[in-house]
Protein backbone atom coordinates (compact mmCIF):
# COMPACT_ATOMS: atom_id res chain seq x y z
CA UNK A 1 0.00 0.00 0.00
CA UNK A 2 2.98 2.81 0.98
CA UNK A 3 4.31 1.77 -2.64
CA UNK A 4 1.18 2.59 -4.31
CA UNK A 5 0.93 5.40 -2.04
CA UNK A 6 4.20 7.23 -2.82
CA UNK A 7 3.62 6.15 -6.93
CA UNK A 8 0.15 7.84 -6.72
CA UNK A 9 1.72 11.05 -4.66
CA UNK A 10 4.46 11.58 -7.37
CA UNK A 11 2.16 11.27 -10.53
CA UNK A 12 -0.11 13.86 -8.98
CA UNK A 13 2.79 16.09 -8.31
CA UNK A 14 4.71 15.61 -11.74
CA UNK A 15 1.01 15.82 -13.75
CA UNK A 16 0.23 19.36 -11.42
CA UNK A 17 3.42 20.30 -12.36
CA UNK A 18 2.68 19.47 -16.33
CA UNK A 19 -0.42 21.11 -16.11
CA UNK A 20 1.51 24.45 -14.61
CA UNK A 21 3.73 24.56 -17.80
CA UNK A 22 0.68 23.54 -19.96
CA UNK A 23 -1.38 26.60 -19.04
CA UNK A 24 1.62 28.51 -19.27
CA UNK A 25 2.47 27.92 -22.86
CA UNK A 26 -1.13 28.04 -23.54
CA UNK A 27 -2.09 31.43 -21.83
CA UNK A 28 -0.55 33.50 -24.62
CA UNK A 29 -2.78 31.59 -27.33
CA UNK A 30 -5.72 32.31 -25.52
CA UNK A 31 -6.47 28.53 -24.63
CA UNK A 32 -7.54 27.27 -21.38
CA UNK A 33 -6.49 24.67 -19.03
CA UNK A 34 -9.74 22.81 -19.89
CA UNK A 35 -9.06 23.39 -23.38
CA UNK A 36 -5.71 22.02 -23.29
CA UNK A 37 -7.05 18.72 -21.84
CA UNK A 38 -10.03 18.75 -23.34
CA UNK A 39 -7.34 17.63 -26.70
CA UNK A 40 -6.10 14.46 -24.17
CA UNK A 41 -6.52 11.31 -25.88
CA UNK A 42 -7.85 8.27 -24.51
CA UNK A 43 -7.45 4.70 -25.77
CA UNK A 44 -7.88 0.95 -24.52
CA UNK A 45 -9.01 -2.30 -24.98
CA UNK A 46 -11.05 -4.35 -22.90
CA UNK A 47 -9.80 -8.17 -23.14
CA UNK A 48 -11.75 -11.64 -22.28
CA UNK A 49 -9.13 -15.10 -21.85
CA UNK A 50 -9.85 -18.41 -22.01
CA UNK A 51 -7.23 -21.01 -20.84
CA UNK A 52 -7.00 -24.29 -21.24
CA UNK A 53 -3.82 -26.51 -20.32
CA UNK A 54 -4.30 -30.49 -21.01
CA UNK A 55 -1.50 -32.87 -19.85
CA UNK A 56 -0.43 -36.60 -20.81
CA UNK A 57 -0.51 -38.97 -18.05
CA UNK A 58 -2.04 -38.52 -14.50
CA UNK A 59 -1.58 -35.03 -14.29
CA UNK A 60 -4.67 -32.65 -13.40
CA UNK A 61 -5.75 -30.38 -16.55
CA UNK A 62 -5.52 -26.40 -15.66
CA UNK A 63 -7.93 -23.96 -17.24
CA UNK A 64 -8.44 -20.08 -16.32
CA UNK A 65 -10.65 -17.12 -17.22
CA UNK A 66 -10.28 -13.50 -16.98
CA UNK A 67 -11.87 -10.51 -18.10
CA UNK A 68 -10.40 -6.86 -18.19
CA UNK A 69 -7.97 -4.80 -20.14
CA UNK A 70 -6.54 -0.67 -19.82
CA UNK A 71 -7.09 2.46 -20.34
CA UNK A 72 -4.61 5.45 -21.23
CA UNK A 73 -4.64 8.59 -21.17
CA UNK A 74 -2.04 10.72 -23.36
CA UNK A 75 -1.84 14.43 -22.96
CA UNK A 76 -0.73 16.66 -26.01
CA UNK A 77 2.31 18.26 -25.61
CA UNK A 78 3.63 21.30 -24.61
CA UNK A 79 6.83 23.07 -25.34
CA UNK A 80 7.65 19.73 -26.05
CA UNK A 81 6.71 17.58 -22.70
CA UNK A 82 3.48 15.39 -22.52
CA UNK A 83 2.35 12.65 -19.84
CA UNK A 84 0.42 9.29 -19.78
CA UNK A 85 -0.97 7.40 -17.81
CA UNK A 86 -2.65 3.84 -18.27
CA UNK A 87 -4.64 1.99 -15.81
CA UNK A 88 -4.43 -2.02 -16.30
CA UNK A 89 -6.86 -4.62 -14.47
CA UNK A 90 -7.94 -8.35 -14.87
CA UNK A 91 -11.07 -10.38 -12.90
CA UNK A 92 -11.22 -13.40 -12.75
CA UNK A 93 -15.07 -13.15 -11.87
CA UNK A 94 -14.52 -16.34 -9.34
CA UNK A 95 -13.83 -18.63 -12.24
CA UNK A 96 -10.40 -19.62 -10.96
CA UNK A 97 -11.29 -21.40 -7.77
CA UNK A 98 -9.99 -25.10 -8.67
CA UNK A 99 -6.63 -25.48 -9.50
CA UNK A 100 -6.02 -22.37 -12.30
CA UNK A 101 -3.47 -22.00 -14.29
CA UNK A 102 -1.69 -19.13 -12.61
CA UNK A 103 0.01 -17.98 -15.84
CA UNK A 104 -3.27 -16.02 -16.67
CA UNK A 105 -3.19 -14.14 -13.94
CA UNK A 106 -2.04 -15.81 -10.52
CA UNK A 107 -3.97 -16.65 -7.99
CA UNK A 108 -5.19 -13.59 -7.23
CA UNK A 109 -9.44 -12.61 -7.66
CA UNK A 110 -7.87 -9.60 -9.56
CA UNK A 111 -4.91 -7.22 -10.60
CA UNK A 112 -5.36 -3.87 -10.53
CA UNK A 113 -2.40 -1.84 -11.55
CA UNK A 114 -1.38 1.66 -12.50
CA UNK A 115 1.03 -0.27 -15.58
CA UNK A 116 2.33 3.22 -17.54
CA UNK A 117 2.49 6.84 -15.38
CA UNK A 118 5.35 8.45 -17.10
CA UNK A 119 6.73 12.47 -18.37
CA UNK A 120 8.12 12.77 -21.65
CA UNK A 121 10.04 15.39 -23.49
CA UNK A 122 10.14 14.76 -27.28
CA UNK A 123 11.30 16.52 -30.80
CA UNK A 124 9.51 14.39 -33.24
CA UNK A 125 11.95 12.28 -35.26
CA UNK A 126 14.90 13.60 -33.10
CA UNK A 127 14.79 12.81 -29.32
CA UNK A 128 12.55 10.66 -27.01
CA UNK A 129 13.35 11.00 -23.14
CA UNK A 130 10.64 8.75 -20.92
CA UNK A 131 10.69 8.54 -17.14
CA UNK A 132 8.36 6.54 -15.06
CA UNK A 133 6.08 3.29 -15.54
CA UNK A 134 6.25 2.34 -19.23
CA UNK A 135 6.08 0.22 -21.65
CA UNK A 136 9.36 -1.05 -23.63
CA UNK A 137 9.77 -2.61 -26.62
CA UNK A 138 13.50 -4.33 -27.18
CA UNK A 139 14.83 -7.76 -27.64
CA UNK A 140 15.17 -8.92 -24.43
CA UNK A 141 13.08 -6.36 -22.55
CA UNK A 142 9.62 -6.53 -23.22
CA UNK A 143 6.11 -6.60 -22.69
CA UNK A 144 5.47 -10.18 -23.26
CA UNK A 145 1.76 -9.64 -24.23
CA UNK A 146 -0.02 -12.75 -24.30
CA UNK A 147 -1.75 -12.49 -21.41
CA UNK A 148 -4.05 -10.08 -19.72
CA UNK A 149 -1.76 -7.20 -19.05
CA UNK A 150 1.55 -6.56 -19.99
CA UNK A 151 4.92 -6.32 -18.53
CA UNK A 152 5.89 -2.51 -17.55
CA UNK A 153 9.14 -1.47 -16.54
CA UNK A 154 9.85 1.52 -13.97
CA UNK A 155 12.70 3.88 -15.49
CA UNK A 156 14.30 6.22 -17.47
CA UNK A 157 14.62 5.04 -21.72
CA UNK A 158 15.51 7.49 -24.26
CA UNK A 159 15.90 7.71 -28.00
CA UNK A 160 17.78 9.96 -30.79
CA UNK A 161 16.85 9.47 -34.54
CA UNK A 162 20.66 11.29 -36.01
CA UNK A 163 19.24 9.80 -39.62
CA UNK A 164 16.34 9.01 -41.23
CA UNK A 165 15.48 4.94 -40.45
CA UNK A 166 18.44 5.42 -37.37
CA UNK A 167 17.78 4.85 -33.70
CA UNK A 168 20.18 5.14 -31.25
CA UNK A 169 18.55 4.03 -27.28
CA UNK A 170 19.52 4.25 -23.90
CA UNK A 171 17.45 2.86 -20.68
CA UNK A 172 17.89 2.09 -16.83
CA UNK A 173 15.49 0.40 -15.42
CA UNK A 174 15.22 -0.53 -11.34
CA UNK A 175 12.10 -2.32 -11.01
CA UNK A 176 9.51 -4.04 -13.23
CA UNK A 177 5.71 -5.39 -12.93
CA UNK A 178 5.57 -8.93 -14.76
CA UNK A 179 2.11 -10.02 -16.01
CA UNK A 180 0.51 -11.40 -12.96
CA UNK A 181 1.81 -8.53 -10.42
CA UNK A 182 -0.39 -5.36 -9.48
CA UNK A 183 2.91 -3.46 -8.72
CA UNK A 184 6.65 -2.67 -8.86
CA UNK A 185 9.29 -5.05 -7.74
CA UNK A 186 12.85 -5.24 -7.53
CA UNK A 187 12.91 -8.99 -9.12
CA UNK A 188 12.52 -11.13 -12.04
CA UNK A 189 11.89 -14.19 -13.53
CA UNK A 190 14.56 -16.14 -11.42
CA UNK A 191 13.07 -15.47 -8.48
CA UNK A 192 10.39 -17.33 -6.63
CA UNK A 193 7.00 -16.31 -6.35
CA UNK A 194 6.18 -14.61 -3.14
CA UNK A 195 9.48 -12.55 -3.60
CA UNK A 196 9.34 -9.22 -1.41
CA UNK A 197 5.46 -10.14 -1.81
CA UNK A 198 5.49 -10.37 -5.61
CA UNK A 199 2.59 -12.81 -6.84
CA UNK A 200 4.97 -13.67 -10.21
CA UNK A 201 3.96 -16.60 -11.85
CA UNK A 202 5.29 -18.32 -15.36
CA UNK A 203 9.27 -17.87 -14.71
CA UNK A 204 11.72 -19.99 -14.11
CA UNK A 205 12.02 -19.82 -10.01
CA UNK A 206 15.35 -20.56 -9.66
CA UNK A 207 16.72 -18.49 -7.31
CA UNK A 208 16.87 -19.51 -3.17
CA UNK A 209 14.16 -17.31 -0.56
CA UNK A 210 16.81 -15.02 0.57
CA UNK A 211 17.90 -14.00 -2.66
CA UNK A 212 18.75 -10.21 -2.83
CA UNK A 213 16.94 -8.28 -4.45
CA UNK A 214 17.31 -7.31 -8.02
CA UNK A 215 19.77 -4.14 -9.26
CA UNK A 216 17.11 -3.84 -13.02
CA UNK A 217 18.87 -3.24 -15.90
CA UNK A 218 21.50 -0.72 -18.05
CA UNK A 219 20.91 -1.55 -21.97
CA UNK A 220 22.21 0.26 -25.28
CA UNK A 221 21.07 0.13 -28.58
CA UNK A 222 20.45 1.08 -32.04
CA UNK A 223 18.51 -0.09 -35.26
CA UNK A 224 18.49 0.70 -38.77
CA UNK A 225 15.33 -0.11 -41.29
CA UNK A 226 15.45 1.55 -44.36
CA UNK A 227 15.98 0.06 -48.11
CA UNK A 228 15.27 -3.41 -47.13
CA UNK A 229 17.50 -3.60 -44.39
CA UNK A 230 16.28 -4.16 -40.63
CA UNK A 231 19.30 -4.49 -38.23
CA UNK A 232 19.41 -4.02 -35.03
CA UNK A 233 22.49 -4.31 -32.19
CA UNK A 234 21.99 -4.31 -28.28
CA UNK A 235 23.71 -4.85 -24.84
CA UNK A 236 22.45 -5.31 -21.99
CA UNK A 237 23.67 -5.23 -18.26
CA UNK A 238 21.40 -7.48 -15.85
CA UNK A 239 22.88 -6.34 -13.13
CA UNK A 240 24.35 -9.48 -10.85
CA UNK A 241 23.04 -12.20 -13.46
CA UNK A 242 24.49 -11.35 -16.84
CA UNK A 243 25.91 -9.30 -19.69
CA UNK A 244 24.66 -9.78 -23.13
CA UNK A 245 25.18 -8.70 -27.02
CA UNK A 246 22.03 -9.17 -29.18
CA UNK A 247 22.73 -8.37 -32.77
CA UNK A 248 20.09 -9.44 -35.67
CA UNK A 249 19.65 -8.50 -39.16
CA UNK A 250 17.41 -9.56 -42.56
CA UNK A 251 17.39 -8.12 -45.92
CA UNK A 252 14.29 -8.22 -47.99
CA UNK A 253 14.21 -7.95 -51.68
CA UNK A 254 11.29 -5.57 -53.10
CA UNK A 255 10.36 -7.46 -56.04
CA UNK A 256 7.76 -5.01 -56.98
CA UNK A 257 5.95 -8.68 -58.31
CA UNK A 258 3.89 -9.86 -55.18
CA UNK A 259 6.84 -12.00 -54.46
CA UNK A 260 9.64 -10.71 -51.67
CA UNK A 261 12.39 -13.33 -50.77
CA UNK A 262 14.23 -12.36 -46.69
CA UNK A 263 17.39 -13.79 -45.32
CA UNK A 264 18.33 -13.05 -42.07
CA UNK A 265 20.80 -13.94 -39.08
CA UNK A 266 20.59 -13.44 -35.25
CA UNK A 267 23.58 -13.57 -32.56
CA UNK A 268 23.78 -14.05 -28.77
CA UNK A 269 26.54 -13.66 -26.61
CA UNK A 270 26.39 -13.73 -22.72
CA UNK A 271 29.56 -13.57 -19.98
CA UNK A 272 29.58 -12.91 -16.75
CA UNK A 273 31.60 -14.47 -13.72
CA UNK A 274 29.67 -13.41 -10.46
CA UNK A 275 26.01 -14.37 -11.44
CA UNK A 276 23.79 -14.72 -8.64
CA UNK A 277 22.54 -17.86 -10.60
CA UNK A 278 25.90 -19.31 -9.74
CA UNK A 279 25.19 -23.18 -8.86
CA UNK A 280 22.11 -23.31 -10.09
CA UNK A 281 20.76 -25.44 -13.22
CA UNK A 282 18.82 -23.43 -15.52
CA UNK A 283 16.87 -25.25 -18.95
CA UNK A 284 15.60 -28.66 -18.76
CA UNK A 285 17.44 -31.52 -17.49
CA UNK A 286 17.44 -31.23 -13.34
CA UNK A 287 20.74 -32.93 -14.06
CA UNK A 288 23.92 -32.10 -11.66
CA UNK A 289 26.65 -31.35 -14.76
CA UNK A 290 24.67 -28.55 -15.55
CA UNK A 291 24.95 -27.00 -12.12
CA UNK A 292 27.84 -24.74 -13.03
CA UNK A 293 29.55 -21.61 -11.96
CA UNK A 294 29.56 -18.19 -14.35
CA UNK A 295 27.77 -17.25 -17.68
CA UNK A 296 29.38 -18.77 -20.72
CA UNK A 297 26.59 -18.90 -23.35
CA UNK A 298 26.81 -18.09 -27.27
CA UNK A 299 23.70 -18.67 -29.99
CA UNK A 300 23.07 -18.14 -32.85
CA UNK A 301 20.51 -18.58 -35.64
CA UNK A 302 19.71 -18.16 -39.35
CA UNK A 303 16.25 -17.59 -41.10
CA UNK A 304 14.71 -17.00 -44.86
CA UNK A 305 11.80 -17.46 -46.88
CA UNK A 306 9.55 -15.31 -48.87
CA UNK A 307 6.61 -12.78 -48.64
CA UNK A 308 4.10 -12.44 -51.36
CA UNK A 309 0.65 -10.94 -51.35
CA UNK A 310 -1.93 -13.12 -53.78
CA UNK A 311 -3.83 -10.43 -54.22
CA UNK A 312 -7.48 -12.43 -55.06
CA UNK A 313 -10.84 -12.48 -53.19
CA UNK A 314 -9.84 -15.06 -50.87
CA UNK A 315 -6.15 -15.16 -50.45
CA UNK A 316 -4.02 -12.08 -49.64
CA UNK A 317 -0.70 -11.22 -48.26
CA UNK A 318 1.19 -14.09 -46.37
CA UNK A 319 5.12 -15.37 -45.92
CA UNK A 320 6.94 -18.66 -45.41
CA UNK A 321 9.92 -19.04 -43.01
CA UNK A 322 12.32 -21.83 -42.32
CA UNK A 323 14.95 -20.95 -39.26
CA UNK A 324 17.05 -22.35 -37.38
CA UNK A 325 19.14 -21.46 -33.83
CA UNK A 326 21.96 -23.44 -31.94
CA UNK A 327 23.00 -22.90 -28.33
CA UNK A 328 26.57 -24.22 -28.17
CA UNK A 329 27.08 -26.82 -25.17
CA UNK A 330 29.49 -24.56 -22.39
CA UNK A 331 30.04 -27.93 -20.05
CA UNK A 332 31.13 -26.35 -16.58
CA UNK A 333 29.28 -22.80 -17.01
CA UNK A 334 25.79 -22.27 -15.92
CA UNK A 335 23.07 -24.31 -17.80
CA UNK A 336 25.43 -26.13 -19.67
CA UNK A 337 25.54 -22.91 -21.50
CA UNK A 338 21.73 -21.97 -21.84
CA UNK A 339 20.82 -18.11 -22.24
CA UNK A 340 20.46 -15.99 -19.25
CA UNK A 341 16.94 -13.78 -19.89
CA UNK A 342 15.53 -12.34 -16.33
CA UNK A 343 12.64 -10.86 -18.12
CA UNK A 344 11.64 -13.45 -21.11
CA UNK A 345 12.59 -16.83 -19.48
CA UNK A 346 9.07 -18.89 -18.44
CA UNK A 347 6.88 -16.48 -20.63
CA UNK A 348 8.78 -17.87 -24.35
CA UNK A 349 9.30 -14.02 -25.99
CA UNK A 350 12.56 -13.70 -26.69
CA UNK A 351 14.00 -13.13 -30.44
CA UNK A 352 15.62 -16.50 -30.51
CA UNK A 353 13.79 -17.29 -34.69
CA UNK A 354 12.81 -20.83 -33.44
CA UNK A 355 10.77 -20.07 -29.85
CA UNK A 356 7.52 -20.99 -30.07
CA UNK A 357 4.25 -20.69 -28.59
CA UNK A 358 4.73 -22.42 -25.22
CA UNK A 359 8.72 -22.33 -25.16
CA UNK A 360 11.76 -22.25 -26.80
CA UNK A 361 15.59 -23.26 -26.89
CA UNK A 362 15.83 -20.05 -23.99
CA UNK A 363 13.80 -22.72 -21.81
CA UNK A 364 15.50 -25.54 -22.73
CA UNK A 365 18.71 -25.24 -22.34
CA UNK A 366 21.81 -25.68 -25.28
CA UNK A 367 20.96 -27.73 -28.07
CA UNK A 368 19.66 -26.91 -31.52
CA UNK A 369 16.55 -26.78 -33.43
CA UNK A 370 14.51 -25.59 -36.77
CA UNK A 371 10.91 -24.27 -37.61
CA UNK A 372 8.81 -23.63 -40.36
CA UNK A 373 6.41 -21.57 -40.22
CA UNK A 374 3.36 -19.96 -42.52
CA UNK A 375 1.03 -16.84 -41.97
CA UNK A 376 -1.76 -16.51 -44.46
CA UNK A 377 -4.51 -13.34 -44.56
CA UNK A 378 -7.90 -14.49 -46.90
CA UNK A 379 -11.33 -13.19 -47.33
CA UNK A 380 -10.00 -9.45 -47.65
CA UNK A 381 -7.99 -9.32 -44.49
CA UNK A 382 -10.91 -10.82 -42.44
CA UNK A 383 -9.06 -13.84 -41.12
CA UNK A 384 -5.56 -14.42 -40.68
CA UNK A 385 -3.99 -17.99 -39.88
CA UNK A 386 -0.74 -19.08 -38.74
CA UNK A 387 0.82 -22.09 -38.02
CA UNK A 388 4.29 -23.70 -37.40
CA UNK A 389 5.90 -26.71 -36.46
CA UNK A 390 10.10 -26.71 -34.48
CA UNK A 391 11.70 -29.37 -33.69
CA UNK A 392 14.45 -29.17 -30.73
CA UNK A 393 17.55 -31.72 -30.34
CA UNK A 394 18.67 -30.74 -26.50
CA UNK A 395 21.82 -31.56 -24.95
CA UNK A 396 20.03 -32.34 -21.40
CA UNK A 397 16.61 -33.83 -22.45
CA UNK A 398 17.16 -34.99 -25.72
CA UNK A 399 14.28 -34.73 -28.71
CA UNK A 400 11.64 -32.52 -28.51
CA UNK A 401 8.69 -30.50 -30.74
CA UNK A 402 5.91 -27.84 -30.71
CA UNK A 403 3.21 -27.74 -33.26
CA UNK A 404 1.12 -24.60 -33.38
CA UNK A 405 -1.83 -23.16 -35.01
CA UNK A 406 -3.39 -19.89 -34.97
CA UNK A 407 -6.57 -18.39 -36.16
CA UNK A 408 -7.83 -14.81 -35.59
CA UNK A 409 -10.90 -13.00 -36.86
CA UNK A 410 -11.17 -9.16 -37.41
CA UNK A 411 -14.87 -8.40 -38.12
CA UNK A 412 -15.38 -5.21 -40.66
CA UNK A 413 -18.12 -2.43 -39.76
CA UNK A 414 -19.86 -1.31 -36.68
CA UNK A 415 -17.17 -4.53 -35.08
CA UNK A 416 -14.35 -2.83 -36.04
CA UNK A 417 -11.70 -2.93 -33.40
CA UNK A 418 -13.22 -6.25 -32.53
CA UNK A 419 -10.88 -9.51 -32.73
CA UNK A 420 -11.55 -13.27 -31.73
CA UNK A 421 -8.67 -15.46 -31.78
CA UNK A 422 -7.93 -19.13 -31.19
CA UNK A 423 -4.58 -20.23 -30.45
CA UNK A 424 -3.39 -23.90 -29.79
CA UNK A 425 -0.11 -25.47 -29.14
CA UNK A 426 1.14 -29.09 -28.28
CA UNK A 427 4.15 -29.73 -27.06
CA UNK A 428 6.41 -32.85 -27.15
CA UNK A 429 8.77 -34.71 -25.12
CA UNK A 430 11.18 -32.94 -22.41
CA UNK A 431 8.69 -33.45 -19.91
CA UNK A 432 7.50 -35.56 -17.21
CA UNK A 433 3.97 -35.88 -18.50
CA UNK A 434 5.11 -36.82 -22.19
CA UNK A 435 3.11 -33.66 -23.79
CA UNK A 436 0.47 -31.03 -22.96
CA UNK A 437 -2.15 -29.03 -25.07
CA UNK A 438 -2.44 -25.22 -24.34
CA UNK A 439 -5.20 -24.11 -25.78
CA UNK A 440 -5.47 -20.27 -25.59
CA UNK A 441 -8.98 -17.97 -26.75
CA UNK A 442 -8.76 -14.36 -26.77
CA UNK A 443 -11.41 -11.50 -27.14
CA UNK A 444 -10.06 -8.25 -27.46
CA UNK A 445 -11.92 -5.04 -28.42
CA UNK A 446 -9.68 -2.07 -29.31
CA UNK A 447 -10.75 1.44 -28.88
Amino acid sequence: MLKKTRVAVALFAALSGFAAVAHADTSSTGNTLADFFMHSKVDGQIRSYYFDRFFGKNTTNLHAFSLGGYINVHTPSAAGFSADVGFYTANSLGANRNNPDTTLMGKADSINALGQAYLQYAIPDVVMIRAGNQEVNTPFVNGSDSRMIPATFQGVFAQVTPYCGWNIYGMRMFRWKSRTSGDYYRDNLYYKTGFDGDPIYGGAAKLPENEQASNGILAFGTSYKRYGINAQAWYYNFYDFTDMFYGDASYTLKTGMGLNPFLGGQVVREWGANSRLNGSNIGVGEIDNFKGNGVNSTAWGVKGGVEYNLDNAILGKGALTVAYNEIEYHPGAIGGGAIVSPYTVGYATDPLYTTSMIRGLVEMGPGHGWKVGLSQHFLDNSFLFQTSYAQYQLQAAGYANDIYGDLTYFPKGFLKGLSIRDRVGVAHGDLSTGYFIYNRVMLTYAF
